[in-house]
């Protein structure tokens, strides 16, 4: 679950470019084209180019973004990135969902960053999601945001989310800025990273700023000694 990202191309024996299972917000498509690696650092790029014809028939348009997920699914450990969000309105995320426990869906957003969006420059966003379980049917969430001193897409900073069976932790640069007690995220999810536009929430980016970029110079991951809560997807 650790990548250093060196190299040209990004490790196709741990990572898979987009989300099978979505194609992203509209209007923007996640494309392959934008995700790459270079200069040490994996790269999810935002773009204002045309969708080809079949996605804008279902509501893409205009924008292109980026997604990948681990082919492993992993739980508890220590989950670590050195990153910097890209410099406009869209998103910058790293997050994990999709399990094949049956009747469970749920989600843990380590964080959701509008780098340039009016209002959320300095906000890390995290939030933890539950959308069913056998005997809930109803989505529901834990959000929660701290205010860093600093505009987050300025620079590299450290995010780090310790994932336990009791407690659920997030950290900014070392830092202790959120505690949630574990209820109910228990099942083995990818880890991914992605961009989107959000418009409801951090608005459309302006055309002048794209394309933009997210960068991640590493991710680190740790697990408790003897915890084998690892599955392989295939």
């Amino acid at each position: 679950m650790s990548d250093e990202f060196e190299g040209q191309e990004l490790d196709l024996n741990k990572w898979n470019r987009g989300l099978y299972w979505w194609k992203g917000r509209r209007p923007a498509l996640f494309r392959d084209h934008n995700v790459t690696v270079s200069d040490g650092n994996l790269h999810l790029t935002m773009r204002k180019e045309k969708v080809p014809e079949e996605f804008e028939k279902m509501g893409y348009k205009d924008y292109t973004s980026a997604a990948l997920h681990s082919k492993s699914r992993s739980s508890y450990g220590y989950y670590e990135v050195k990153a910097k969000p890209m410099n406009s309105a869209g998103s910058s995320s790293f997050w994990f969902q999709v399990e094949d426990v049956p009747g469970w869906r749920t989600e843990i957003d380590v964080f959701e960053i509008g780098g340039k969006a009016k209002g959320w420059e300095h906000k890390v966003n995290m939030n933890l999601h539950v959308f069913h379980t056998p005997t809930e049917k109803e989505h529901w969430s834990v959000g929660g945001a701290w205010k860093a001193p600093w505009r987050l897409a300025d620079d590299y900073h450290i995010y780090g989310l310790e994932w336990g069976k009791d407690e659920i932790r997030y950290y900014v640069d070392g830092v202790l800025v959120r505690s949630v007690e574990n209820t109910h995220w228990h099942q083995p999810l990818f880890l991914i990273f992605d961009s989107e536009t959000m418009p409801d929430w951090f608005g459309l980016p302006n055309d002048n700023d794209l394309p933009s970029t997210f960068s991640i110079e590493y991710v680190r991951a740790w697990k408790t000694q003897g915890d084998s809560a690892v599955k392989a997807h295939k």
